[in-house]
């Protein structure tokens, strides 16, 4: 290991992006704090994914670079910008890169020199391992969550079994309350995604809100999806569009839920984090990407999943028949009963 535990005082962790990763990484917070009450952490992340941590709990400072600006004008004068600014942070007595990529590594790299990740046959990118002082071995193929808490855990000496991960806490605080029709089940859907090839037809949709007795909330976050959400809403009953939602705010409503259902995409991701009944549905990716438990289940097509090698052109989510998500709803919702 780096350094004895009892010399770490101070950690950074870096996961710039995506939001559903970062939601899947913050789980780790509440081990860490259960192991090491003292330790201070903080977070590296990109800019527009920062809001999301603000309302995580037990983690003392976020701090935002802008790589996706970076990569997008090929601006020197950024990336300098970025350099000094990671440089200015101050001394870590350790540096943990979850996300195991070389522009993560190299992050973790300019922050200090006792940096540790995922070795080189544990992560996409095996040249970043080549930037780590340490490092730690998980099946690439493994649930996000246990590779998330292997490698913290390896690198700070905790280990997080099964049990202690089914009866985790939430892992936001709630800042908002939303009214909702009382004596009616509430259901959220999320209707969007990053792909495609990763969303649920709008139709099929509408088959599956018709079929439960509960109110269904349309969550939407660009202007494609709210199209959706209002053929979705004149389609079906019981039916209404969640409103126009800070990351702040959908957590607090999600939260409310007696059930989330969507695609695999960052805010069905909240309904696991917050210990929320939960379906989520894949096509192109796998249950990989969630962890399972007896209230948050995956659904998936038919096709088969190399998750060394996604295919981003397959389309088969369609083939989850609306039967199928209307079952498990049903036995999700009567097991809040």
């Amino acid at each position: 290991m780096l350094l004895m535990k009892k010399d770490i005082k101070k950690i950074a962790i870096v996961r710039l992006s995506a939001l559903g990763d970062i939601i899947n990484s913050a789980v780790v917070l509440q081990f860490i704090k259960r192991y090491h009450p003292t330790l201070h952490v903080e977070w590296i992340t990109e800019e527009m994914f920062a809001p999301i941590l603000e309302d995580v709990k037990y983690l003392d400072t976020i701090h935002t670079v802008n790589l996706k600006q970076f990569k997008k004008e090929k601006s020197l004068t950024l990336l300098k910008a970025t350099y000094n600014k990671l440089k200015k942070l101050g001394e870590y007595d350790l540096i943990i890169d979850m996300q195991g990529l070389l522009k993560s590594a190299l992050v973790a790299k300019t922050l200090g020199k006792h940096t540790h990740g995922f070795d080189k046959n544990s992560t996409r990118e095996p040249l970043a391992a080549l930037f780590y002082t340490t490092t730690s071995t998980i099946a690439y193929e493994k649930s996000v969550i246990e590779r998330n808490l292997h490698v913290v855990g390896d690198a700070l000496g905790f280990q997080v079994d099964k049990t202690m991960i089914l009866h985790k806490e939430p892992l936001f605080t709630c800042k908002h309350h939303f009214r909702f029709e009382k004596g009616k089940k509430q259901i959220a859907f999320v209707i969007g995604a990053s792909w495609p090839s990763k969303i649920y037809p709008k139709e099929k949709i509408v088959e599956v809100c018709n079929a439960l007795d509960a109110q269904c909330h349309i969550i939407w976050g660009n202007e494609k999806e709210k199209e959706d959400a209002l053929f979705i809403e004149k389609n079906s009953l019981h039916v209404s569009i969640a409103p126009k939602l800070s990351l702040s705010e959908l957590i607090s409503f999600l939260s409310q839920m007696d059930l989330v259902i969507g695609n695999d995409t960052g805010p069905t991701h909240i309904a696991w984090a917050q210990n929320i009944p939960s379906i989520t549905l894949f096509g192109p990716t796998n249950e990989r990407m969630i962890y399972p438990t007896p209230i948050n289940v995956a659904l998936n097509s038919p096709s088969h999943v190399n998750i060394l090698k996604i295919n981003k052109q397959d389309f088969s989510i369609k083939e989850i028949t609306p039967q199928t998500i209307i079952t498990k709803a049903k036995e999700l919702l009567n097991h809040g009963i």
